[in-house]
């Protein structure tokens, strides 16, 4: 088997057993943990996995003719071909390789008006029913945030919108816009928990229903608003700009224009903060399987990538947080989720989509345990003394000595 001489010389962390098309069973690597066992089941996929696996291995689960055995999951295997790939020298292919993946990322990340629009319906414009089946009750489709040992889900999603609240700093009467704004959650929170005045945008049009259902059906149509609308063609002044799980779609190209337009809508002495995923070890590139299947147009950048945009739109960075396994526990409960409901998922779509999404959330999921993935929120202003001088007020809002609403006491 021609893939096994590749497999020799990759995993030495645990136990991999392959049966290939003809039946046999190859062992790999050095015993004990992790360990994952899977079948081949034509010669083609062999191929494919041995000369292209970065999509192969995808398109391999998602057809059949990769199928875990020995009681081990799609998981187990990403899971110790990651680790394995992370420990592995840098093969003397390497800088072609990601020279080449840098000359295409300008036009694989080109996501002006309208086609951004289009990226964004293949993935969010999906049943409204299969969000429901794996996301928190509020539809918080970003990083959640555990604040507290044991929190589930649902507590997690709520305490990440109070640490986001914090850190704008909302008080009531401020005009606040949500670039991104999904489902509404966030939105809608910063309005009844904050008295401010809220406009979502997205480019979803299944989540626009679902966010204009919500504002009505919580009295709150006459402080949020939501509109179909790119952030590019947003005009008007606010006090205070969000933005959460949206930046993955803007793509390098366009950095420079989104934080033009963040100066430009906010206000002199307001507060704008950018949660996104992110990656620890540089500039890089998107796995092309997740680029084809699941977000076509995004990209999870570096840090230094972002910050000299911020810089040249003249935005103080006021506040730089790392939230590391927090996305790694948020996918571990959306797995886990999907697959308590994977029959209503087959119900919805197909075999082929449940694999599809397995692998995605899966992959992503190992993605923040192994490969460097995390989130950070950059906190940002125009003016220096638009915030305290410590950090103290994220704190002190957070945790309040006396239960109140957040309206009671937002100054």
């Amino acid at each position: 088997m021609l893939l096994g001489r590749l497999l020799e010389h990759l995993i030495s962390v645990g136990t991999l057993h392959v049966t290939d098309a003809g039946g046999r069973m190859h062992r790999f690597g050095r015993g004990g943990e992790p360990f994952a066992s899977i079948r081949l089941h034509d010669r083609k996929t062999e191929r494919g996995l041995f000369w292209n696996p970065r999509i192969a291995v995808g398109e391999a689960y998602m057809e059949g003719s990769l199928t875990p055995e020995e009681g081990t999951a799609i998981y187990d295997f990403i899971d110790i071909a990651a680790l394995n790939m992370e420990l592995a020298p840098p093969s003397p292919f390497t800088p072609l390789y990601l020279g080449f993946g840098k000359f295409l990322r300008s036009l694989q990340q080109w996501n002006p008006v309208g086609r951004a629009q289009e990226h964004v319906a293949h993935h969010y414009d999906l049943s409204d029913a299969l969000y429901e089946l794996f996301l928190d009750k509020d539809r918080q489709y970003s990083c959640a945030y555990f604040a507290r040992p044991g929190a589930d889900l649902d507590m997690a999603q709520h305490e990440k919108k109070r640490h986001l609240a914090a850190k704008l700093r909302v008080e009531p009467g401020h005009r606040v816009l949500d670039i991104g704004c999904g489902w509404g959650g966030l939105a809608l929170f910063l309005a009844e928990e904050c008295g401010a005045a809220t406009t979502g945008l997205t480019l979803s049009t299944e989540q626009l229903k679902v966010a204009q259902r919500r504002a009505v059906g919580a009295g709150l149509a006459d402080r949020v608003a939501f509109h179909l609308r790119d952030y590019r063609e947003e005009t008007g002044k606010y006090d205070r700009i969000v933005s959460v799980g949206m930046f993955e779609h803007v793509g390098v190209p366009h950095y420079r224009t989104f934080f033009e337009k963040i100066a430009e809508l906010l206000t002199d002495d307001g507060v704008a903060v950018l949660h996104s995923i992110g990656r620890s070890d540089g500039p890089g590139q998107t796995n092309p399987w997740i680029r084809k299947y699941i977000f076509p147009g995004g990209y999870s950048p570096a840090l230094s990538e972002v910050i000299p945009h911020i810089e040249r739109a003249k935005l103080w960075i006021t506040d730089v947080e790392i939230l590391r396994l927090h996305y790694a526990e948020t996918l571990r409960a959306w797995r886990e989720r999907f697959a308590a409901n994977r029959d209503r998922v087959r119900a919805l779509y197909d075999e082929r989509f449940c694999r599809m999404w397995e692998f995605y959330l899966a992959g992503a999921e190992i993605a923040f345990r192994r490969q460097g993935h995390m989130n950070f929120q950059i906190q940002m202003t125009k003016r220096v003394d638009a915030l305290p001088l410590t950090r103290d007020y994220i704190y002190e809002w957070e945790h309040p000595r006396q239960p109140a609403r957040r309206t009671d006491r937002a100054a």
